[in-house]
Formats: C-alpha cells, structure tokens, sequence
C-alpha cells in the first residue's frame, strides 16, 4: 500500500498511460482490423483475447527489457531510439502501413494475428514504458508496468477513437507525448552505466541538475527535430502532388 502513495509511483504511472495511448493507435487499428471478419458475437471475444494476449507478450518484453538496459551503453542506444520515436510522432503520416493485416473469420485465428502483429509493432512501446519504469527508479519497476499497462487497456480498446479525435482536434497532444518521450530519453542517457561515473553523486543517484537538464535537453531535441523533418517532408509531399 505503502507504494501507491508515492508521487513518483503516480507520475510515472501516468507517463506509461500517455505514452501506451499515444503510441497504441496502430495497436487498436490492427485489433480493428484483425477483427473485421468476426461475427458480432465472436468480435468482442476477438477484441478482448488478442488485446489480453498482446498486453501479457509486452509486459515479457519489457522485463527482459529493464534487465537489458543494466548493461553499459544499452541505455544510450535506447535513448537514441526513444528520441527517433518522438520525433516520429510529430512528423506528418506517410501511406497506409496496416494494409497487410489480414482478417480471419475465425476467433483463434484472429487473436493471433492481433498478438504477432503487436509484438512486431511494440519495440516503440517496450522501450518508452521501460524508460518511464526506469526513472521512477526504487524495487517496484515491474509492479509499475503492469498497472499502467492494465490501466490503459480499457484506453486503447475502448477509447481509441475518442483520443485520435482528441489528437485531431487538439495537435498540442502529440506534441506533448513526443516531448515526453525525449524527456524520458534524456533521462535514460545520463543514468547508462557508463556515465554514472560523471553524473551521478556519491551514493550513486543521479545529480539533480544533469538529471533534469537532460531529460529537457531530449524534450527539446525531439521537438525541434520534428519540426524540422516535418516541415522538410510536408513539402516533399507537396512536390509529389
């Protein structure tokens, strides 16, 4: 009980949330069109059982992920993934890349599809959720990912359509989560083993003023990046046109 009433537990929690919803919108699209085929009354069982299925792969590939990033210079290598990631995010959308997903009239056929896609797509969410579990830092890393990820179950599933309306309608979301990531990244950076030397203090905790200093150094990094590569490819669609 003792760990639901750390502010650091919540923040965190709330990163993991924000982050699954804004990158879980291919997860809902390929549950959506894995699922076209079903029946009415097999769709929701479809829904439910290849969602369970994915979130149970991603919460093994996170673990495997937190003992991972132990290892020197994986934290670096993440954080440079996570500042791709973001910048991902703000730039505009190329073509269709669910056209492949192929529906089954099937139930069990359909679960699958939804669990072999997700695990394809998840490297964004497994190293993002593993960052935002890193820096809440103490023993409890695992118990994190898991209630954030049971949390925003119900988000992805069913309340994707009101968050991509919510995107639409307010752009300053996307920009907010893509700036999240590269605050998670900067954070992830400075706390590799191979840095801790310099950027840690003498009972091995990171100094506050690197900590903060890099999570927005990444914060601003990914939002400049993306306004750079975004305005560069928006006129490279223009051109085409």
């Amino acid at each position: 009980m003792e760990l639901f009433l750390q502010a650091e537990f919540w923040l965190a929690v709330g990163q993991i949330i924000m982050i699954d919803v804004l990158l879980g919108g291919d997860n809902a699209v390929v549950i959506a069109l894995a699922c076209r085929q079903l029946s009415p009354a097999l769709r929701t069982k479809g829904i439910v059982w290849g969602t369970v299925g994915a979130i149970v792969l991603r919460v093994i590939l996170i673990f495997f992920a937190l003992t991972l990033l132990k290892i020197s210079f994986l934290k670096l290598i993440g954080a440079v993934l996570l500042i791709w990631i973001g910048v991902k995010l703000l730039m505009p959308e190329g073509d269709d890349e669910h056209g492949n997903i192929q529906a089954s009239d099937r139930l069990w056929s359909a679960v699958k599809t939804v669990i072999v896609a997700d695990f394809v797509m998840s490297l964004d969410n497994v190293i993002a959720i593993a960052g935002a579990a890193e820096g809440a830092g103490g023993d409890h890393k695992m118990p994190l990912v898991i209630f954030g990820l049971l949390v925003s179950i119900p988000i992805i599933v069913w309340g994707s359509q009101l968050v991509i309306k919510l995107m639409e309608r307010f752009p300053a979301v996307i920009l907010i989560g893509g700036m999240l990531l590269g605050w998670i990244a900067g954070h992830m950076a400075v706390s590799d083993p191979v840095l801790m030397p310099w950027t840690a203090d003498a009972a091995g905790e990171l100094v506050p003023a690197v900590k903060y200093a890099a999570s927005a150094g990444g914060a601003i990094l990914v939002w400049v990046l993306g306004k750079y590569l975004g305005r560069g490819k928006s006129k490279v669609g223009q051109a085409d046109v």
